[in-house]
């Protein structure tokens, strides 16, 4: 297998290092992926849909921010030496809603170290200046979800189109060391460094499939390593964690890696578990240059902490750009304290609800509207030893508001914190932050918009450099419909007898949830092959319902995707409006497979005793 491993690395390939997955991400993985031979790109992914409303607000308060500042300050400008002695080239999306303020800042990093690297822009994405346009087109315009109408444009906070990989292409053709852009697609920067190092054609859509699902497999930093894995035991000391490397190579297959030297894992689990995280319809991922087809994409594990990554399937890119619109609605708040004794659950839930009567009540006398939304979650489990009441517990509450007006949302603050001496005992909470304060309630809206309305802009230090959007409906080889994407056949179970034993779905399946908006995913991958029929079967949308009870208030969707035997679950309307809006402890579904693993479920003995 070995022998198997250096014979790939031979060939020609691009090798890219997947260096940030969020606005925060530790910043050593730069350091750690530089010592990696034969580098040749770093890709930093900071944006998330909420996030570019967060850097819009920065920019009002000052014109030189806006950007992801700790990306020049602690993962390039400590670097720098490095990345110019080795010749790799940085992409990422950094610039968030102020690019060139990046970019200049870069510049003066850059200046300071001696060196002369050179720093690129990609801009057109921000669409702040023509949101009257934007909301005159409501046969366009619509909410793609809920189909609501373009919100009052005076309440917008940001309007970002989703970019592609072309206008970063064109910077790296015009030879910048570093590109910065604004709302770039996460994979796209990735699948740049693919077509600028192969010179793909904009035809050969199953390589940018695959140069896309190589990007996706690593935008989130070492969730592909290790990180939010199920078999997480399996990964070691995360202080060390490797961040991922793609190898891909000029067919479009890759490898997926680590450093040497660190901690996580490579596995072929944790591989697919990345590649169905916050996807939904698996045969139509929709990207700027190209719709992505993953249902047949298979992991061969080739080497310890080597996979080998292939079967991605592209059709013709899409006409329409997706926008992202975020907006001002309304202020929240809430607070979070303890609870613990016999029947703490129950002395929780009556201080909160005793909180949020009060401030009603005071609502009401002084001609309020009442809470848009009130939230009250209890969780937690048991502390007990051999002497302990088997009632004794330990929990946390969560309890929070959210109303147009922040003095509502004041009040609730003021009445909660009030009856806390009239409460049941067993309250506690860590104090020294003082009392919460009522913080903006920021909407995602998304909607569509014709690619040719888009005018994306690239400068290389000033001078501009021409760039283009993919060209729509490529007449290639095969259909490049999204009709031709049918659905694979689901899995069939052969009839007879056969002993059954019940039990938990993750002693023979890991999975990853995730969201999009108010919108979750669970991916579930079998344990083997031979069970996924059976988690199809078991899986299915009553058994979905009471796992996840009131919190799935939409529709519920099922995929197979036969190539890593593995099944996409996506639950529309299941994260109380998702994002900032969600006034829920787990607001992106994050701990919504774990929830979904503990669920009994019955399978054949012998294949359980296979695994």
């Amino acid at each position: 297998m070995l022998k198997e491993l250096e014979g790939m690395l031979s060939r020609e390939s691009v090798v890219i290092g997947g260096a940030s997955g969020f606005w925060g991400e530790a910043t050593h993985a730069t350091a750690q992926l530089l010592s990696v031979e034969h580098l040749d790109y770093l890709v930093y992914d900071y944006l998330a849909e909420i996030t570019l409303s967060l850097m819009a607000r920065a920019r009002a308060d000052n014109p030189q921010a806006g950007y992801a500042s700790d990306f020049v300050r602690d993962a390039i400008a400590p670097n720098l030496q490095q990345i110019a002695a080795s010749g790799v080239r940085v992409l990422s999306n950094a610039g968030g809603m102020n690019p060139q303020a990046c970019a200049e800042a870069l510049r003066q990093a850059i200046a300071d170290a001696g060196l002369a690297l050179r720093v690129a822009v990609v801009e057109g994405d921000d669409l702040m200046d023509s949101l009257a346009q934007l909301g005159n087109r409501p046969e366009s315009c619509t909410e793609m979800f809920s189909g609501e109408s373009f919100p009052e444009t005076s309440a917008v906070v940001s309007a970002n189109a989703y970019l592609g990989a072309l206008p970063v292409v064109a910077a790296l053709n015009a030879g910048a060391d570093i590109v910065i852009t604004g709302r770039c697609v996460d994979s796209a920067l990735a699948l740049a460094a693919c077509i600028h190092y192969f010179d793909w054609r904009a035809d050969q859509l199953d390589h940018l499939a695959a140069g896309s699902l190589a990007g996706h497999l690593i935008e989130c930093g070492p969730q592909a390593t290790g990180g939010n894995f199920t078999d997480w035991h399996t990964a070691g000391d995360f202080t060390d964690i490797g961040y991922p490397i793609a190898e891909v190579f000029a067919d479009g297959h890759c490898l997926i890696r680590k450093p040497d030297h660190t901690t996580g894992i490579v596995s072929t689990t944790s591989v697919a578990e990345q590649m169905l995280y916050e996807i939904g319809d698996p045969r139509a991922y929709v990207l700027p240059d190209v719709t992505a087809d993953f249902s047949n994409v298979t992991f061969t594990q080739i080497a310890e902490n080597v996979v080998s990554v292939s079967g991605a399937k592209g059709y013709s890119a899409p006409a329409k750009a997706k926008v992202s619109v975020t907006w001002h609605d309304g202020y929240r708040a809430g607070y979070l304290f303890t609870f613990n004794g016999i029947d703490a659950d129950q002395k929780a839930r009556q201080f909160a609800q005793t909180g949020v009567t009060r401030a009603q009540r005071k609502l009401k006398a002084l001609g309020y509207d009442d809470f848009t939304d009130t939230s009250i979650e209890v969780s937690g489990g048991y502390q007990r030893t051999a002497n302990t009441h088997p009632d004794y517990q330990e929990v946390l509450l969560k309890t929070a508001v959210r109303h147009s007006d922040a003095k509502a949302v004041q009040l609730f603050l003021k009445e909660t914190m009030g009856a806390g001496l009239s409460a049941p005992p067993g309250l506690a909470g860590f104090t020294g932050a003082g009392r919460p304060r009522p913080s903006p309630v920021v909407r995602l809206y998304s909607c569509l918009l014709d690619c040719s309305q888009l005018q994306p802009r690239v400068t290389l230090d000033g001078s501009a450099v021409a760039c283009e959007l993919p060209p729509a409906n490529i007449n290639d080889s095969h259909d490049t419909s999204l009709a031709a994407a049918v659905q694979p056949a689901t899995p069939a179970i052969q009839n007879g007898t056969q002993a059954m034993t019940t039990v938990a779905l993750e002693t023979v399946a890991v999975a990853r949830s995730g969201d999009k908006g108010d919108t979750a995913n669970v991916g579930v991958i079998a344990r083997s092959p031979a069970l996924l029929p059976w988690l199809w079967r078991a899986l299915d949308e009553t058994l979905i319902r009471e796992c996840f009870g009131d919190l799935v208030q939409g529709t519920i969707h099922r995929y197979y995707l036969p190539g890593c035997h593995a099944m996409n679950i996506v639950m529309e309307q299941s994260l109380g409006g998702g994002g900032i809006v969600s006034l829920r402890n787990d607001a992106q579904g994050k701990g919504y497979a774990q929830r979904l693993l503990a669920e009994m479920i019955s399978v054949p003995v012998d294949l359980y005793n296979e695994l």
